[in-house]
């Protein structure tokens, strides 16, 4: 992190190069540019179990997106455990990661599902199962809802659907996205430590940080330190942050409940009871939002169930994908 913030102006062109990211076992990145766009990408190369290449075969094609201040990395936890269903690939949204920022300066919800629009018809990979997380949620609600085509199935961890009632843990997030904040916080914070940072975000994302492990810990606190180094990382999350906050405050088709009332993927929609971020009680109107979901609710959860309890996340969303598979192998038999 950093307490510069820069203008819309700046450009992937100049984004720094830090200390390296971090690649976990099993794990390799890759770098997909487009006009005006660098994007880092996640992802576990094939291994085929017992040597069934052909299972390998069958994987279909899986795109993870990040919520705000994260990266790639919080799918690390949630991929091995999908890696002989699914295909996925993890993006780090522009300005997060290890991708710069845009030359638009864009860090809207829409323009965050520009990127990933953009990278899909780029790779000709689509349609996919859209998995998204808090932020990553709306900008996945967004893809689904206006390229259909893209998307397979959909699956929400805590997404970042509008509140009239936000909880008051989640207001300093929303504070960031005041024009001034999140410089004033950055000097307010500056003697912090990396390990200081980070077990504040984990107090705040987690059910229980205690399920965070010591090798785990060393990990959030080596990206810190290396996020510290980039000059544009307080910039692109206050931008946004100020993006989800006018995204609840857009009306009309733009409105990101009428967005969710368009999607057509089957979708998974997954709660966690100790979130302090986006509130349990959501769970239900977002059920009746998607015209086709089903609902997972791990009441000891946080914010990023994916990280706290992959196993029953994953679980879900094979159930998601397997029952797509019959339903969609039905309508082509009765075709």
């Amino acid at each position: 992190m950093s307490s510069t913030e820069l203008p819309a102006s700046v450009t992937a062109a100049t984004a720094p190069r830090v200390h390296t990211v971090r690649v976990g076992e099993g794990e390799e990145l890759r770098s997909v540019t487009l006009p005006g766009l660098t994007l880092n990408v996640r992802f576990r190369p094939p291994a085929a179990p017992d040597g069934n290449a052909e299972a390998l075969a069958r994987r279909a094609p899986a795109l993870y997106v990040h919520g705000l201040g994260g990266s790639s990395q919080n799918w690390s936890a949630l991929m091995p455990h999908l890696q002989n269903l699914l295909d996925g690939e993890a993006v780090d949204l522009p300005g997060f990661g290890d991708s710069p920022p845009p030359d638009d300066g864009d860090y809207s919800v829409t323009g965050h599902a520009r990127a990933v629009i953009r990278f899909l018809d780029a790779g000709g990979r689509g349609p996919v199962h859209l998995i998204g997380n808090s932020l990553g949620g709306s900008v996945a609600t967004r893809v689904a809802a206006v390229r259909p085509d893209l998307v397979r199935t959909l699956t929400l961890v805590s997404p970042a659907l509008p509140e009239l009632r936000a909880q008051r843990s989640a207001w300093p997030t929303a504070l960031l996205a005041v024009p001034g904040v999140a410089r004033l916080f950055a000097r307010l914070t500056k003697d912090w430590t990396p390990e200081q940072r980070v077990r504040g975000v984990l107090s705040l994302c987690y059910g229980d940080p205690r399920r965070v492990t010591e090798e785990g810990l060393r990990a959030a606190v080596e990206e810190m330190e290396r996020r510290l180094q980039l000059p544009y990382f307080w910039d692109a999350t206050a931008r946004s942050a100020r993006g989800i906050v006018d995204a609840y405050t857009l009306g009309g088709q733009h409105n990101l409940w009428r967005q969710a009332e368009r999607v057509l993927a089957p979708t998974l929609l997954v709660y966690g009871g100790r979130d302090q971020l986006v509130s349990y009680r959501m769970a239900r109107r977002a059920a009746a939002a998607f015209r086709d979901s089903r609902l997972l609710t791990l009441p000891d959860a946080g914010h990023v169930a994916m990280m706290e309890y992959p196993e029953a996340v994953a679980r879900a969303v094979r159930e998601l994908i397997v029952e797509y598979g019959d339903r969609d192998r039905d309508d082509r038999a009765g075709s």
